[in-house]
């Protein structure tokens, strides 16, 4: 079993000292349920959770597992923000903590929630019931106070020592080379003076880092010497800049030392141009880690024009309040707890607010647009990566600009659907339908993710409700895209009720009422659909198959996932390197999948072969990834339908890089189901079985048993059978469970390479 540190944040900068702690850390891990590290902020208990989580990952069979609750403003999304920390992407009706204690049931893991103070009480519950149904389940916190959970360990974690010990004075020159490599402590008196600052600093961590960080405007002495005055400096009541700081106490903790932390934050704010404090105030909005042009859309507006947004965010970098890996960005909680502090007294809470509305409704309109073509995958990650900004943004909306909230919930709700927050999506979308008028393509959009999470989740009657809304309302308003994404709709949820003669129907009728003629025209005055692909007699079974070259689920490329041989044209559409058409939209190529979909169910294999084949080449040219995956899956079991199982192998390899490539639980399911199948046919038997176990993990990771177009089961149970049969019950049994045991990614790297070995 490979350690699974993977899924703890990386480190980004030297640990210092902390042994005295980490024994103890180590030793409550295996004997306690529950510990809580508690202590003020800026003590260092991150880092702490962060290397003791680390050190323990291998005791635990399921892995080490990371929620950042910093960002959660109420607790809202803290049952989602834990289910994907986790790697539930949920796909059922069931009450949402229902679903996380029955995927952590059986499992032996550590579970680590960072920042769990705000939320102290919904923690506390939640913990609770995940404690009490996952016997095996470890616990890790950190909090400003204990949660106060039944059987809590609460260890309190301390500054760094000054006296005595060099940790502290070792954290700052650290952090003094790490700004500067060229710089030490080696001229006269430095290292005194620094000994003199983190004594001064009480060797809070977060209060060095940020001392540390001003050596670039000062020498060592001259900074020793302004702490020196700054904290020794009688504190005025009356000062408005005091008063202001002492909104950030926490008086059940060390109040001296939170003092000091606040003093040390206020002398850093003070070392900032005014311009990087304005920044510091409106980049708190972000939820997320953030890049620079982010950065200049939320935070641009009067003095900061995005020119000096660059200036000062590297000033802020440089400064330590903003952290920076490679092209990301990210601010500790503390500081930005600081900085919301200070855009309150600017009075520019609800503008920035505006500000981070627009940026967020922008990048759904952007992600919206793209996501046919070759940045489709890049778009998938980005909205799945700022998942908390839209909701954030799509609160404000709802609240603030209705007609703007509608348009946002529906055009990031397909991607919401796919990555698995099936909840976000329907309920945002029901919200967003509930909260005014809505009319044209923004109503259709918000029915239709209703509609498509509703099937997701196996609430068939919900998605025949609105994929019939759709259609009556793309109709009147003469809405083509509306009235493809009603017919892929109201098509899927036909075929999964086993009715594919009436999606086949729908789909080809409107797939013909809303094409249109080509440049060089037709001889009917409209291009080909994808069914007019199946009659192209030239077709024969093979003609596109992917190549040979294996894909990997650490980076599958375009070639790697399947690159379809000269074969049939596709009519209407242009050849690659010529004067292209305009692509095909994400609702057209769905439409066009429900008509694969249903030629396979009913048996007309040779042409629905050709039309996979045809929509597949479609969504190659234009770089589309969700459609063409689901195209290989076709293929994958036309071929094992036909006979060729090596041909089904293949194609099903290449569905698994696609799916894998968009994070899509789901369709990785469905095609490790489809491989296993192939590979039994195939006389594999133990190999096929190890398969069918990633699959199964990956089925319970979508909370469903297997699932898949009706014509699937049959398939499935006759090559399980024949696996069986291959190796007999005990050896299949073995390979099923190792399967079923194995780290989601390596069951699933294995199953790509076809020397699938046990």
């Amino acid at each position: 079993m490979m350690t699974k540190v993977g899924f703890l944040p990386e480190e980004t900068s030297s640990f210092v000292g902390r042994r005295a702690e980490l024994a103890r850390l180590e030793t409550a891990l295996a004997e306690r349920r529950m510990t809580t590290l508690i202590g003020p902020g800026g003590v260092g208990k991150t880092r702490l959770a962060l290397r003791a989580a680390r050190t323990a990952a291998d005791r635990y069979p399921d892995g080490a597992w990371w929620a950042d609750l910093s960002p959660l403003y109420d607790d809202a999304l803290l049952l989602p923000t834990v289910s994907d920390a986790v790697g539930l992407a949920d796909h059922t009706l069931r009450m949402p903590v229902e679903a996380l204690c029955e995927w952590l049931s059986d499992k032996r893991l550590l579970l680590v929630l960072d920042s769990a103070e705000h939320l102290r009480a919904p923690c506390s519950h939640l913990l609770a019931e995940l404690l009490t149904t996952s016997p095996g389940l470890t616990v890790l916190v950190t909090s400003r106070r204990p949660l106060g959970t039944r059987g809590e360990h609460a260890v309190r974690i301390q500054p760094l020592p000054v006296d005595g010990a060099p940790d502290a004075l070792q954290l700052f020159e650290d952090r003094l080379r790490a700004s500067d490599p060229h710089a030490g402590l080696e001229a006269p008196g430095d290292r005194a003076a620094a000994a003199d600052i983190c004594r001064r600093l009480e060797g809070i961590p977060l209060a060095i880092e940020l001392a540390a960080a001003g050596i670039g405007r000062h020498t060592v002495a001259q900074l020793a010497t302004r702490i020196g005055t700054r904290f020794d400096a009688p504190v005025d009541a009356e000062d408005l800049t005091a008063s202001r700081l002492d909104l950030l106490a926490d008086d059940s903790l060390w109040p001296r030392r939170h003092r000091t932390l606040r003093t040390t934050i206020g002398w850093s704010h003070e070392l900032c141009t005014p311009l990087e404090r304005l920044l510091w105030a409106r980049l708190t909005l972000l939820r997320t880690d953030f890049d620079a042009e982010t950065a200049r859309e939320v935070c641009t507006g009067g003095p900061l024009t995005p020119h000096e947004v660059d200036r000062a965010l590297q000033g802020l970098v440089a400064q330590s309040v903003v952290q920076r890996d490679g092209p990301r960005y990210r601010m500790l909680d503390t500081l930005r707890e600081y900085g919301r502090m200070w855009l309150a007294e600017l009075g520019e809470e609800r503008a920035a607010a505006d500000r981070h509305a627009r940026s967020f409704l922008g990048l759904a309109r952007r992600a919206h647009e793209g996501w046919t073509g070759p940045d489709q995958i890049t778009w998938y990650h980005t909205i799945a990566d700022t998942h908390l900004d839209l909701c954030a943004a799509l609160d404000h909306l709802l609240a603030h600009d209705v007609a703007a909230a509608q348009e946002m919930a529906g055009r990031v709700g397909f991607f919401w659907a796919c990555c698995g927050h099936l909840s976000e999506a329907r309920g945002y979308a029901q919200r967003a339908l509930e909260s005014g008028p809505v009319e044209g393509p923004h109503r259709t959009r918000l029915q239709w993710v209703l509609g498509v999470a509703a099937l997701l989740q196996g609430d068939f009657a919900t998605a025949e409700k609105y994929g019939a809304l759709c259609t009556a309302i793309a109709l009147y308003d003469h809405d083509d895209e509306g009235m493809l994404g009603a017919t892929y709709l109201s098509g899927l949820t036909q075929l999964m009720n086993g009715e594919p003669a009436a999606a086949l129907e729908a789909a080809e009728r409107v797939l013909r009422m809303t094409e249109t003629a080509p440049p060089d025209g037709g001889s009917d005055g409209r291009r080909a659909t994808a069914t007019d692909c199946a009659t192209d007699t030239t077709y024969e079974p093979g003609a596109c198959e992917p190549t040979a070259s294996e894909p990997t689920a650490s980076e599958p490329t375009a070639s790697e996932s399947g690159t379809c041989e000269p074969g049939p044209r596709d009519p209407g559409a242009s050849e690659p390197g010529g004067d292209s058409a305009p692509l095909e939209s994400a609702h057209r190529l769905r439409c066009r999948l429900i008509t694969v979909f249903a030629l396979t169910a009913l048996g007309r294999l040779t042409e629905s072969g050709r039309a996979a084949a045809a929509l597949r080449r479609a969504c190659e040219r234009g770089g589309e990834y969700w459609t063409r995956s689901y195209a290989d899956y076709q293929l994958a079991l036309i071929a094992l339908l036909q006979g060729r199982p090596e041909a089904s192998a293949v194609h099903a390899r290449a569905m698994l890089a696609g799916k894998h490539r968009l994070r899509d639980s789901f369709g990785i399911a469905l095609g490790l189901d489809i491989l296993a199948a192939a590979i039994a046919a195939q006389g594999a038997g133990a190999q096929a079985a190890r398969v069918y176990g990633t699959g199964h993990a990956y089925w319970r990771m979508v909370g469903h048993p297997q699932r898949g177009t009706p014509e699937l089961g049959p398939v499935r149970e006759t090559c399980e059978l024949q696996a069986r049969a291959a190796v007999g019950d005990e050896a299949y049994q073995r390979a099923f469970e190792r399967g079923q045991a194995d780290n989601a990614e390596v069951g699933l790297a294995a199953a790509l390479h076809s020397d699938l070995q046990l």
